[in-house]
């Protein structure tokens, strides 16, 4: 079982996404309409995803194939070294630049009240890639990777009303390699990256989805944690013996409202809380909870065309500001404490998940009755953090903009 979950999630790329470290939507449709799909219908294939309770909305047999390319552009700056700050700081960009995400749903109609569906997601991740740059940025390069098999089953109560429950199968792949220097000896340095680690973990989901007679829609959706231990991945202390991170991903709560005041107009709203700072590893690195704010518009001028439009925000979960380089803090299985501006080094270095605003545009054509393509374009804009010792001498800061392109291949039957 654990070899072909393997084989399944290695076709699934690094994601570097938008919201914290999660992707703001997997297809085309809920991605072209900033990520909603909790309180609107949007396709079978997100509903997979943001509320599997909404495939009940679909009839027949349904089948995606798409994929995101994804190019992030990240910057990082940094003057602290062992013997204190070095100026000008060290700037520079990641060579991490293209990433290809593949996704694939299938949803079948078992009867007018039951309906089955499976999808295979990359829906978290993140990298960098420092090698061969100023050494003030300690040839860091992180590879972080979280994808999901989702088997999910949806029961229609009455006509207005369907639940739904689901597995969360999941793999995930963590590579954090740098070198470091021992502070109060500056000759001693040693590499503290252990190398590709892979495990495997389960959670589940749950939605509940209100149709008002195709005029408004309600939806809500839970999402548990994910616990994670990437086994001998870091050395802290230097000492040879590269230490297991305990990582969790988080749990989620969701709730959202469509309408469609015209018969050619969708519009809808999500917001989704996500619980970074009660997620392990997370939390110890002060992350901060997600309100993520999606706004999504549908408009077919023709029945085979849908134009579609949104807006998605979330407050980045790190923080930057005034950090103490001396306070020690304990992260779970780490033979050496990081201090304050150590956690905002490595947060903004090598996991400079800090993106906010985002638009995005997207269309969709019919081919055939039972063939059509869904495109989407989305663009976060350029967010800055930055993080100074209490003196203002030591700084640290990462820069991220991003840019992707989806697609899907879509027939229903």
């Amino acid at each position: 079982m654990r070899k072909s979950l393997l084989l399944v999630f290695l076709a699934f790329g690094v994601s570097f996404a938008t919201n914290g470290d999660n992707l703001i939507g997997v297809s085309p449709a809920s991605r072209g309409m900033g990520g909603i799909g909790v309180g609107t219908p949007v396709g079978p294939t997100d509903a997979l995803f943001k509320n599997p309770a909404w495939m009940n909305y679909y009839k027949g047999f349904n089948v995606s194939f798409g994929g995101i390319l994804f190019a992030p552009q990240v910057k990082a700056k940094n003057n602290a070294t062992p013997m204190g700050p070095m100026n000008p700081p060290a700037s520079e960009r990641s060579r991490a630049d293209l990433f290809v995400v593949p996704e694939v749903g299938i949803v079948q109609q078992v009867s007018k009240e039951l309906s089955f569906g499976v999808g295979a997601f990359g829906v978290s991740g993140m990298g960098v890639d420092y090698r061969n740059k100023d050494p003030r940025l300690a040839n860091i390069h992180t590879n972080f990777q979280f994808m999901r098999l989702i088997p999910t089953v949806s029961y229609k109560v009455s006509e207005a009303l369907s639940v739904a429950g689901a597995l969360h199968l999941a793999y995930g792949s963590l590579d954090m390699g740098a070198n470091l220097c021992d502070p109060t000896n500056p000759t001693r340095c040693w590499n503290a990256g252990g190398g590709q680690s892979q495990n495997y973990g389960i959670g589940f989901q749950l939605g509940v989805a209100y149709n008002m007679g195709d005029f408004v829609y309600l939806g809500a959706a839970y999402q548990s944690p994910v616990a994670m231990t990437y086994r001998r991945v870091f050395d802290s202390n230097g000492d040879g013996r590269f230490e297991d991170f305990k990582l969790t991903q988080p749990q989620e709560l969701a709730l959202g409202v469509g309408a469609r005041p015209l018969e050619n107009l969708k519009v809808g709203l999500d917001l989704r809380w996500i619980n970074w700072k009660g997620a392990r590893g997370y939390k110890e690195f002060q992350w901060r909870d997600q309100l993520v704010l999606a706004l999504g518009a549908e408009y077919k001028p023709m029945e085979k065309l849908a134009l579609r439009g949104g807006y998605n925000f979330g407050r980045s979960p790190i923080k930057g500001g005034v950090k103490n380089p001396l306070n020690a803090n304990r992260i779970p299985s780490f033979a050496a404490p990081f201090s304050d501006f150590q956690i905002a080094y490595f947060n903004l270095v090598a996991f400079p998940a800090i993106s906010e605003q985002h638009i995005t545009l997207g269309l969709g054509y019919e081919f055939t009755k039972n063939f059509s393509v869904d495109l989407a374009y989305k663009h976060a804009f350029n967010k800055k953090v930055r993080a100074t010792d209490p003196s203002g001498a030591l700084l640290v800061e990462a820069q991220n903009a991003q840019n992707a392109l989806s697609v899907g291949l879509n027939w229903k039957f």
